[in-house]
């Protein structure tokens, strides 16, 4: 975490939508990129559900159906994957509830859900300001204040510190309530606490957490219950324990518990005195407490002014939310106007990064040219941008200077979440949540010749764009387009998950051969081969006698250049590396390799880039990127140099945040490309037949002389893959002039399932002409969840 001078608050302007109206006791979950907030009050209890996309900065009201539960404040509130479960609350002023609802995020639908009483007791009763939190299939529900009263209009508080067990279905639906016999000493009943769950990564059981809240008088006090033998304890802590305090936020990130806010005594009041003879009032102290070695670290005092309102103002009641390593803040009161009777809250929604973000994914080729490179790497969540750099063991020849940056290459500072479309959003949280994506990902391999050849075939002009088909009442058959453009990619949206559909990429070889098989089977594997001229990390073709089993020998009469590689997900290697090395990603090694710096290629929003041009460093510079509490260079005095054909370069990046720059990626190398090669089959489908499926394609659109062959391939099972999921293992199982083919139910029962993204089962079909094979189209036949029988 950076230090308390260092934090790099940013408050979010500039969102589209229907922004909720500011408030207090509400509640926030996410899933993925999205915030979720329900309840709330601030002239009247808010029923509203409302949705924040991080990603795209937008706000949105789902139109949600079924058991619409009334508005609530104070309640609980937790995220099970894409269901979200509301436990209780004030549901008007002196009447508390216990009735428990379902939302179904997926389709916005809400249940009133009916548990099973415990066997011995009774089941909780109506409550407010309670903590509810879940830990695998159940939820702990501690705590809460309720009305001793039966007359709303005459509120008699009673604190409560009662505990309950709460089983959760599967998907869908509850068990019951229980009353777990727990040991040691209970907290003091109080309500407006907050409750986490954490659980050691290497060993340890999970522990829930309770801290501060309300009971007559604010409190301090930290209480641990382990949750496998039900024991309370109060652990002892290092550090600046937090002032006492109730409303506040305690969120989880890493092994780190983040307190933020919440009402605070006075300074200067002795908070041993009643609350009667104790002024109050809202803070932005911010603390955590390293859940492993019990030790408070204080990030923004009590004490501390904000002269400049560079982070949020005091508040409580608010909601915070954890997505990724960001902290998200929203709302909440900050303070309360005796003269009219009534609360004043915020109306802001701040972020703030709690880490440096991760290493990347290694970079990836979607598309090869003379002078350019078309590449793309997986997204890191709740990132402001990327750093790209490159190097290369030519020499460094300067290029002319421009004063104009490419436009996604701007080296500025991003004062919001990445920005996106403004348009209107689905009523289904499929559209951000389980939308089922088209990656577009060509990779570079190798085939292998006895004698070394010079040549070197060229990536298609090709971005691949997916284009899906679906019936409601036939998901069997799915059309994927491939349109030829220089743009970034394209993803499908607004399908949902689907039983059945294609994911294309675009796979690219380095080299070709024409030689001739003596097998009619093909087996096509990763791995490295010794060439005369140089050793490769591609594509390696196999005679083999089953679908399962390699020969002892293979008698390579022709490599079909259709390279195995792996799928862009997948980060122990570079997905395309055509190069002998595996890249050392330790800086200090890779100097080595021809003593090269690394250079800018820019800064980008997104995570694609064409890349015809990199920045010329200063001499003896190893980068000049600064971002995040240091200098941003200016690229626009800085000299440029063009790509070269024919020439490798290697390719790292990493992620930017409030928090700087964090690690490289491994290194990925590519290798500009020579013209001649036939480019990639395109508008493939799938249908299912009575034989197994039926695969079919378009030709390349323009291929450089006619074409010769097709080859299909089917990525199979084998003891190989098992051992490493990353190494894909192809057969070939169609090879003539035809531009489809059936792929039989035999053959499928041998499909490996890839579960680098979404199962799917994976094909490669690439064209060949007189200089040889071309890129490959890579087909990932989505399944849904099952891992195996494709053709159910």
């Amino acid at each position: 975490m950076a230090a308390p001078s260092l934090l790099n608050w940013r408050r979010v302007s500039s969102f589209t939508g229907p922004v909720p109206r500011a408030r207090h006791g509400h509640r926030a979950v996410a899933i993925r990129e999205l915030m979720i907030i329900f309840g709330g009050g601030n002239e009247g209890i808010a029923d509203e559900l409302h949705v924040y996309n991080t990603v795209t900065n937008q706000w949105f009201l789902p139109a949600v159906r079924g058991d619409i539960p009334p508005g609530c404040a104070a309640h609980g509130f937790v995220c099970d994957g894409t269901r979200i479960l509301v436990f209780g609350g004030m549901v008007e002023y002196g009447r508390y509830s216990s009735e428990l609802y379902e939302l179904q995020a997926s389709r916005w639908l809400w249940k009133k859900v009916k548990p099973h009483p415990p066997s011995s007791g009774l089941p909780p009763c109506p409550r407010l300001g309670h903590s509810f939190s879940l830990y695998g299939n159940k939820c702990y529900l501690f705590g809460g204040l309720a009305n001793e009263s039966e007359d709303s209009n005459n509120n008699v508080p009673r604190y409560l510190n009662d505990f309950y067990e709460l089983e959760l279905q599967h998907g869908s639906g509850v068990v019951g309530w229980s009353i777990p016999l727990t040991k040691g000493i209970m907290p003091s009943p109080r309500e407006s606490h907050t409750a986490i769950i954490y659980c050691k990564k290497d060993s340890g059981s999970p522990k829930m957490y309770v801290f501060g809240g309300m009971c007559g008088a604010r409190l301090d006090d930290l209480w641990q219950l382990d949750l496998e033998t039900m024991s309370w304890s109060k652990p002892e802590t290092k550090g600046t324990v937090p002032l006492p305090r109730s409303l506040h936020t305690a969120s989880v990130i890493g092994n780190k518990m983040y307190i933020f806010g919440g009402w605070v005594p006075h300074k200067g009041e002795n908070i041993e005195t009643s609350s009667h003879d104790c002024e109050w009032r809202c803070t932005s102290s911010f603390s955590y407490l390293n859940l492993d070695t019990a030790e408070w670290i204080t990030l923004v005092s009590d004490s501390q002014e904000d002269k400049k309102n560079s982070r949020p103002r005091p508040r409580a009641g608010h909601c915070a939310v954890a997505i990724g390593t960001r902290l998200y803040f929203w709302s909440g009161r900050d303070g309360y106007k005796k003269a009219l009777n009534s609360q004043v809250c915020c109306k802001d929604l701040w972020y703030l990064d709690t880490e440096k973000p991760p290493a990347p994914s290694q970079v990836q080729l979607i598309k090869a040219t003379t002078n350019s490179f078309h590449v793309k790497w997986d997204e890191v969540p709740t990132v402001e941008g990327y750093l790209l750099q490159l190097n290369t063991d030519l020499p460094y020849q300067t290029a002319a200077p421009d004063s104009s940056a490419a436009p996604n290459m701007q080296g500025i500072r991003v004062d919001s979440p990445r920005q996106g479309s403004n348009s209107t959003n689905s009523n289904s949280i499929s559209d951000t949540v389980n939308s089922a994506k088209t990656e577009h990902t060509a990779m570079k391999g190798t085939s292998v010749k006895n004698k070394p050849d010079p040549k070197a075939s060229i990536g298609p002009n090709a971005i691949v764009h997916s284009s899906l088909a679906t019936n409601a009442s036939n998901h069997n058959s799915c059309v994927v387009d491939v349109l030829r453009r220089n743009e970034g990619p394209h993803t499908s949206a607004d399908i949902g998950v689907l039983s059945s559909c294609l994911d294309i990429r675009t796979v690219t070889p380095e080299t070709s051969v024409s030689r001739t098989l003596s097998s009619t089977q093909t087996m096509v594997t990763q791995q490295t081969i010794k060439t005369e001229s140089s050793s490769t990390n591609g594509a390696v073709v196999k005679d083999e006698t089953s679908l399962t089993t390699f020969s002892t020998k293979s008698e390579v009469d022709e490599t079909c250049a259709l390279p195995a590689t792996k799928i862009s997900r997948v980060e122990t290697h570079a997905a395309g590396v055509p190069f002998s090395k595996e890249i050392p990603s330790n800086p200090a090694a890779t100097m080595k390799l021809g003593e090269r710096q690394w250079c800018d290629v820019g800064i980008f929003k997104n995570n694609t880039a064409l890349v015809s041009q990199f920045y010329l460093l200063p001499k003896g510079k190893q980068s000049i990127s600064k971002v995040g509490n240091a200098d941003v260079p200016d690229y626009s005095l800085l000299k440029k140099q063009d790509l070269v054909p024919g020439t490798g370069y290697r390719f790292r990046v990493a992620a930017i945040n409030g928090c700087g720059i964090g690690p490289f990626s491994k290194i990925s190398e590519f290798k500009t490309c020579i013209p001649g090669f036939p480019g990639a089959p395109s508008a493939v489908k799938i249908s299912k037949n009575v034989d197994g499926i039926h695969l079919s394609w378009e030709p390349p659109t323009s291929p450089s002389e006619n074409i010769l062959e097709y080859s299909a391939y089917l990525a199979i099972r084998t003891a190989q893959i098992q051992d490493n999921p990353s190494q894909l293992v192809f057969m070939r199982i169609y090879c003539g002039l035809k531009t489809s083919c059936i792929v039989t139910a035999g053959q499928l029962a041998n499909a490996h399932i890839d579960h680098t993204s979404r199962p799917a089962i994976v094909f490669r079909i690439s064209a060949k002409n007189e200089k040889g094979y071309g890129p490959a189209t890579q087909v990932r036949w989505l399944q849904g969840n099952n891992k195996r029988a494709p053709l159910n």
